[in-house]
C-alpha cells in the first residue's frame, strides 16, 4: 500500500507540469498583432492562471478588439496548438514526480484553464497523457479559477474528498481555487514576482523560487508527511 493513504493528487498543467507559456504567449502576441496591438512577454505575464476564455474578455476590454470572444477563442486556439504539438516543454522533475506517483497507484487528474483540444494535445504530445487520464478544462464548468470548480470536479471524477486532495499550481488564481476548494496546494509560481500574492499566502507549501526549486523527491516526501492518516 502506497505510504500516501488516501491522497489525491491534481495538477494545473501550464506553467506547473509543463512550460507552455513561451507558446501561449507566441500565439498571443500573433493574434493580437492581427488587430493592430504590440504585446510583449510583460502583458502576458498579468494573464497567467486566468482562462483563456477569461482573458480574452479583458483583451477585449483593455484594447478594444471589437471581434466576438468565440471568434478570438477560434484562432488563438489554432495558433496555440500548431505550436504546442511540436514544441511544449515537460519540466523534468515534474515529469519524474507523475511517474513517482503514479508508481505508487496515486490517482491524479489535470485541471486546466486550456480548452480541452489544447490539454489533450499537450498530453499527447509529452507522453504525460499515459499517466494522466482524468482530465477537467475550464470550458466545463460554470467558472475558472480563481473559482474552484475546476479542482471540485477533478476530484468527483477521482471519486476523491477535497480534504484528500493536493493541487500543485504556478499562479495567484489556481492558489485561491484550491483554498476555495479545500484542497491544500503545493504552489510552485511561473512569475517570480507574484510569490508575494496574497493568494499563495493560502498555500500548504509555497516554493517561492518556482520550478527552480521543486524536485520529485521532495515532494514526494513532504506528501508522506502530511498524508491524510485515513488509509486507502
Amino acid at each position: 500500500m502506497s505510504d500516501l493513504g488516501a491522497l489525491s493528487v491534481i495538477f494545473d498543467l501550464d506553467g506547473t507540469l509543463v512550460d507552455s507559456e513561451p507558446n501561449y504567449y507566441e500565439a498571443s502576441r500573433e493574434l493580437l498583432g492581427g488587430h493592430g496591438i504590440h504585446f510583449t512577454w510583460q502583458d502576458n505575464e498579468q494573464y497567467v492562471g486566468i482562462s483563456t476564455w477569461e482573458t480574452l474578455g479583458l483583451w477585449q476590454e483593455r484594447y478594444g478588439v471589437r471581434a466576438p470572444r468565440t471568434e478570438l477563442l477560434d484562432e488563438l486556439n489554432r495558433r496555440y496548438l500548431e505550436l504546442a504539438r511540436v514544441s511544449t516543454t515537460v519540466y523534468p522533475e515534474m515529469r519524474k514526480f507523475v511517474e513517482l506517483l503514479a508508481g505508487e497507484g496515486v490517482p491524479m487528474a489535470v485541471a486546466s484553464g486550456s480548452s480541452p483540444e489544447a490539454i489533450d494535445a499537450i498530453l499527447a504530445g509529452t507522453g504525460l497523457g499515459a499517466f494522466l487520464t482524468t482530465v477537467v478544462s475550464a470550458d466545463e464548468v460554470a467558472h475558472g479559477k480563481p473559482a474552484p470548480d475546476v479542482f471540485l470536479e477533478a476530484a468527483r471524477r477521482l471519486g476523491s474528498d477535497p480534504g484528500d486532495c493536493v493541487v500543485l499550481e504556478d499562479a495567484a488564481p489556481g492558489a485561491a481555487a484550491a483554498h476555495a476548494a479545500g484542497m491544500r496546494c503545493l504552489a510552485i509560481p511561473y512569475v517570480a514576482v507574484q510569490a508575494d500574492a496574497p493568494e499563495f499566502a493560502t498555500a500548504d507549501l509555497l516554493l517561492r523560487g518556482g520550478q527552480a526549486e521543486f524536485t520529485a523527491r521532495a515532494a514526494y516526501d513532504w506528501l508522506v508527511r502530511t498524508a491524510p492518516a485515513t488509509p486507502r
